[in-house]
């Protein structure tokens, strides 16, 4: 019984093979179209995808054209191929903005931006690219049915681009210990992202680590700059106290502090 299903599941298959080749090679058109239709609807939609570019050209114009550029450009998008995606919904859009699909592939438009962006320790101009389209999506469609979605999309972007700028930061902070002049781009760079970001969940960290760089600055620096960068890095030590009195670092800044206070003690006492 086994081997009579297996059986006519090859025929099917070749059957099926033979039918979508000899579709491709068709100057019949409608061939195509039907084909191409009914191999979408089945989520085959690579095979539909390469129907589907056979046939729009000899649609444009035509009624039947909205409703393949939109397949075409969704079997892109199911396939994965974000680039094509979003550039042929963006067409859709802009060819048929009345279309009752308009509002769904301006979306997709952007969501496949959204796709296309990398990991946070990549380069970000992906990630820059799709918070555009999804904003200019919002503006343009503030009532969407897709808005709560395009909502969460961005604030997964911007949260990459934070993580992003915290890391480059951080980076600099590491960098210094072999270098002790990158303490200075440290702090300039936790500084700046503190200002870029005043609600980022990494606030916490990036102002123990720019303590932590001016510490480093200030201690290791020739005595004509020592007291001023210890009386700065004591000035991030107390903003730091006054937001985190109970942070987990408490033992560590205190640690900073004494040694802050010890080296200043120098200043203070006269000869």
């Amino acid at each position: 019984m086994k081997k009579i299903v297996y059986i006519l599941l090859l025929v099917i298959t070749v059957s099926s093979c033979s039918e979508y080749q000899k579709a491709l090679k068709s100057e019949d058109v409608k061939t195509k179209l039907d084909l191409a239709t009914k191999l979408f609807e089945e989520g085959k939609y690579s095979k539909a995808n390469k129907l589907f570019t056979q046939v729009i050209p000899k649609y444009r114009g035509k009624p039947q054209a909205e409703r393949l550029m939109f397949m075409s450009a969704m079997s892109s998008y199911q396939m994965k191929d974000y680039y094509v995606a979003g550039y042929h919904f963006e067409r859709f859009e802009n060819s048929y903005p009345k279309s009752d699909k308009a509002e769904e592939a301006a979306f997709l438009s952007a969501k496949s931006y959204y796709e296309l962006s990398p990991v946070y320790s990549k380069e970000q101009k992906e990630t820059v690219e799709a918070l555009e389209k999804l904003q200019l999506f919002i503006n343009k469609y503030p009532n969407s049915e897709f808005l709560a979605e395009a909502n969460i999309l961005i604030k997964e972007l911007d949260f990459k681009l934070e993580r992003k700028a915290f890391e480059i930061a951080r980076q600099y902070n590491k960098i210094a210990y072999f270098e002790s002049s990158d303490y200075e781009a440290a702090i300039k760079a936790f500084d700046n992202f503190l200002v870029d970001y005043p609600g980022t969940s990494f606030r916490e960290e990036a102002m123990f680590y720019r303590l932590d760089s001016a510490y480093r600055l200030a201690i290791n620096s020739v005595r004509s700059k020592k007291e001023e960068r210890l009386n700065i890095a004591k000035g991030f030590y107390n903003t730091f106290k006054k937001y985190y009195p109970n942070s987990e670092r408490t033992e560590e800044v205190t640690k900073m502090n004494e040694e802050m206070e010890t080296q200043l003690e120098q200043f203070n006492t006269k000869s």
